[in-house]
């Protein structure tokens, strides 16, 4: 708003006659005047010049991460020397899983500072299966060799079994000691279970660790919890795409619906838009409702038989993010938040319940723009494509950028009192170094990839600059979408006789002249809108990062911040839409077309107030209906509650997922086909707008709006009839 403000005053004479003619003089008859004009130039050439660089810049980024990152460095674990375990063409070709010497050595101060765990690991084709100390191992290896060649699988290629215990520390060629295991995202854990609710490994409660020690299965789950809070994330990923490869064809079926009944209801709009109005209302305040009901049970459910059994969840090798389900805090935080979204929307269509009839005029006038130019309810499809690479192209850039480089390693020391601990160092000479002989037992291993060229060194810089051309990319296909409809529409109001005077495929003429002529402005509005963006992302990040440093001042300022870049957002992306409107019309720059549109919409500033956001909010309730009722059966279908329809899938890891999925899923797909809706209401509206202006009414200059919308806004504003 700002923004359209400081175009407006830079444009604005200095001899500003009266307050009266502040936003600027009304529209004049004009004869030769039949909607969106074809005789146009090009605007902002600076702006489209510079965009198409950033677009060439982008490509040429997203090469250049291809050629030096590797996305199997974030698919596989590596072991101590910065080899993958399991990629082909190498002597770990076979040995898919990381094997960690001493796992205790993960409760170490140091492993969260440097996010590795500070002893050996190595890459082996199965865990062990049993206890077995290095010194055990000596003693049976005189009667029987067998043990050596079991136990040599968890040591270096190097390793000889006639080493005494100081000079296998030493060395640190095998593990001190091995304990039952099983692979667990490609990595030994401990194979913990419980027994008469008393957590054990292999029916132990203790352990020898090798070193003359016992140690406790408390201890071993403590360091398996220390790795698992680095592996968290890859854990719940991993869990996630499992799912994902389960129900994917569910997750499309249900998208598949959402679709038909959103293509549904924008047909019945046409006809009955009033009943579908109430069909809306009563929908989405009963799936609310269930909502509800449902939390309310489960909340119950839970304070009655609350759950004591000892879990995975209590061992911590799994997320913990399903545990929150089996909280009844939980569910009764859900019920509360639905219960005032209940509330909310009811109380809004009290209030409300006058201009919602305006409201409803409104879409049975887009409903017969939409019935004259089906092609528009197509379009969405297009949009949705155009995003999907959009998104695909940032994601595969920002991972080859992440898995850029070359192995990196640094010194780890276990006890984490070395001086020179995370310097850079050299594995295969780091025991002869004097940093060896200063920190005993401290450790050359693999940190992470990166380099020293001029690549490496600004590859953070790689990363913004992804995220920007993304953000820009993407509202820059959002801006297209709607500046295209809005000339597709504008057509249509603007014709007398329609269909008649309505001119063939109006939606490809109006992409190919936003393409053509307005590639700089819809770029422009972009920009600004991905401005915004980028600073509210920053804005997050310094939260995250001084999380623990703000006190009630800092967080009150970063909450002001928020809710500032919340409307400045917002009011921006209502203009921008406006200003797309006038340059579908116009064929002017993005400043003149953003003037036009606020001083416009000031003019009729009383007009704007009663239909804008109620027009929105009624579409916003068929969009919640759409996503509410495909949500609600696969709610019934994911956890097992319709068998007599059909049999879901019962090897889900969380149901929360597909469930999750298919929600949004079908909101985004609803918001697509209704901001079709919403767009053709608005570019209708401003055509009004205009009309009203530049017409009386009379047989020489003859309104082009419909009579019933004329009518109803003459009874909502009756200085309309002086116009």
């Amino acid at each position: 708003m700002f923004f359209c403000l400081f175009c407006f005053f830079l444009e604005k004479p200095a001899d500003t006659p009266s307050e009266e003619e502040d936003f600027g003089d009304p529209r004049t008859y004009d004869p030769d005047f039949k909607g969106p004009v074809a005789n146009r130039s090009c605007t902002d050439v600076l702006c489209c010049m510079i965009f198409l660089l950033c677009i060439i810049g982008y490509i040429v980024l997203g090469l250049v991460a291809w050629v030096h990152g590797d996305p199997r460095r974030a698919a596989y674990p590596t072991d101590s020397q910065g080899h993958f375990c399991g990629q082909k063409g190498t002597p770990n070709e076979n040995k898919t899983i990381l094997f960690y010497f001493n796992l205790l050595r993960c409760t170490s101060p140091s492993m969260m500072l440097n996010l590795q765990c500070p002893t050996t690991q190595i890459c082996v084709s199965k865990c062990p299966e049993k206890f077995l100390t290095y010194v055990e191992m000596q003693l049976l290896y005189t009667k029987d060799k067998s043990y050596w060649e079991d136990y040599r699988q968890f040591c270096k290629t190097t390793a000889k079994p006639a080493k005494s215990l100081t000079q296998l520390l030493l060395d640190d060629d095998c593990p001190t000691a091995i304990f039952p295991s099983k692979p667990f995202l490609q990595r030994c854990f401990p194979d913990f279970s419980t027994k008469n609710g008393t957590l054990t490994i292999g029916s132990s409660m203790v352990f020898q660790d090798g070193n003359g020690k016992t140690r406790s299965v408390i201890e071993l789950r403590d360091a398996a919890n220390g790795i698992n809070k680095l592996l968290d994330a890859k854990s719940l990923g991993l869990k996630v795409f499992e799912d994902y490869v389960t129900t994917w064809y569910w997750i499309l079926i249900g998208l598949t619906i959402a679709m038909f009944l959103s293509w549904i209801f924008l047909i019945l709009l046409r006809f009955i838009a009033g009943c579908l109005f109430w069909v809306f209302i009563i929908g989405v305040i009963g799936i609310i409702g269930y909502g509800i009901w449902y939390c309310y049970q489960e909340y119950t459910k839970l304070q009655e038989h609350p759950s004591s059994v000892l879990t995975i969840y209590d061992i911590g090798i799994q997320t913990s993010i399903s545990m929150y389900f089996e909280l009844k805090q939980t569910w009764f935080t859900f019920m509360i938040i639905l219960c005032i979204i209940e509330v909310t929307v009811i109380l809004m269509l009290i209030f409300l319940r006058n201009r919602i009839r305006v409201a409803i005029i409104l879409l049975k006038e887009g409903s017969k723009a939409i019935g004259y130019i089906p092609s528009t309810l197509v379009y969405p499809a297009l949009t949705f494509i155009l995003l999907s690479i959009c998104i695909c192209y940032w994601v595969m850039t920002a991972v080859f950028l992440a898995t850029s480089g070359v192995p990196v390693y640094k010194v780890i020391a276990p006890e984490g009192n070395c001086i020179h601990e995370n310097q850079t160092c050299d594995p295969e000479m780091f025991n002869t170094t004097e940093i060896a002989k200063a920190c005993p037992g401290a450790l050359c291993s693999f940190a992470f990839y990166g380099g020293k060229s001029l690549y490496h060194q600004y590859i953070p810089s790689f990363h913004v600059y992804n995220l920007f051309v993304f953000l820009w990319l993407i509202n820059f296909v959002i801006a297209l979408g709607q500046c295209a409809l809005a000339g597709a529409f504008a057509t249509y109001y603007w014709a007398m006789k329609k269909p008649d005077d309505i001119p063939r495929y109006p939606l490809f003429t109006s992409f190919g002249r936003a393409i053509r002529y307005h590639t700089g402005s819809l770029a422009f509005g972009s920009l600004i809108i991905a401005l915004i963006q980028i600073f509210k992302i920053i804005l997050e990040y310094l939260d995250h990062r001084l999380k623990r440093t703000q006190n009630t001042l800092s967080k009150f300022l970063k909450c002001c911040l928020r809710c500032c870049f919340w409307c400045l957002e917002n009011a921006i992306k209502f203009l921008n839409r406006n200003a797309y409107i006038m340059i579908a019309i116009y064929g002017r720059n993005f400043c003149r077309s953003a003037k036009d549109a606020f001083n416009l919409l000031m003019r009729n500033v009383l007009k704007v107030a009663v239909t804008d956001e109620v027009t929105y909010f009624v579409l916003f309730l068929g969009k919640i209906l759409v996503a509410g009722s495909i949500g609600v059966l696969a709610f019934l279908f994911f956890t097992q509650r319709l068998p007599v329809i059909a049999q879901g899938p019962t090897s889900l890891n969380y149901y929360w997922v597909p469930l999750l999925t298919v929600i949004f899923g079908s909101y985004l797909i609803a918001h697509g086909f209704f901001s079709v809706y919403a767009m053709c209401v608005e570019t209708i509206f401003i055509c009004f707008l205009e009309d009203l202006e530049r017409n009386d009414g009379s047989p020489a200059r003859p309104y082009y709006v419909s009579q019933p919308l004329l009518k109803i806004f003459q009874k909502e504003n009756p200085q309309t009839k002086k116009q």
